[in-house]
């Protein structure tokens, strides 16, 4: 099954994505059990879409899709932004970083998913979290 929704880039549009994810939860079986880890990295990843991607611009779309594989359930997350280069963001477990309450969604999301792949200059962010056995 493949699930897809696409948001406006504004402040309130995480409420809609949590929706769309709350409905994944009761729909997808093993799905609810990886709740906490799938809302924390799925809603990050969105946001910093839609702040530093998309800059907040409401002409501009941020997609979300789901899917699931025999092994995995996958999101992604596109942006219509100008893309970052992954590599350049800091660590947030240096020492001169753990002070600092930004600059941690993309470090919990690679955390608390089975894998992480940017794609597109890192518009594009595929999120991958095993099902449980």
């Amino acid at each position: 099954t493949m699930e897809r929704i696409v948001l406006a880039s504004t402040e309130t549009a995480s409420n809609e994505l949590l929706e769309f994810l709350d409905t994944l939860f009761i729909k997808v079986d093993g799905l609810a059990d990886l709740e906490a880890n799938v809302q924390v990295a799925i809603c990050e990843t969105f946001n910093n879409a839609v702040v530093h991607g998309n800059k907040l611009d409401f002409n501009k779309r941020v997609t979300c899709t789901f899917e699931t594989t025999d092994t995995d359930f996958v999101f992604t997350i596109e942006d219509e932004g100008e893309g970052f280069e992954v590599e350049k963001i800091p660590d947030p477990t240096l020492p001169e970083n753990i002070e600092k309450t930004r600059g941690r969604g993309v470090f919990l999301t690679q955390k608390l998913s089975s894998k992480v792949e940017y794609l597109d200059k890192g518009r594009k962010v595929i999120i991958s979290f095993c099902k449980k056995k």
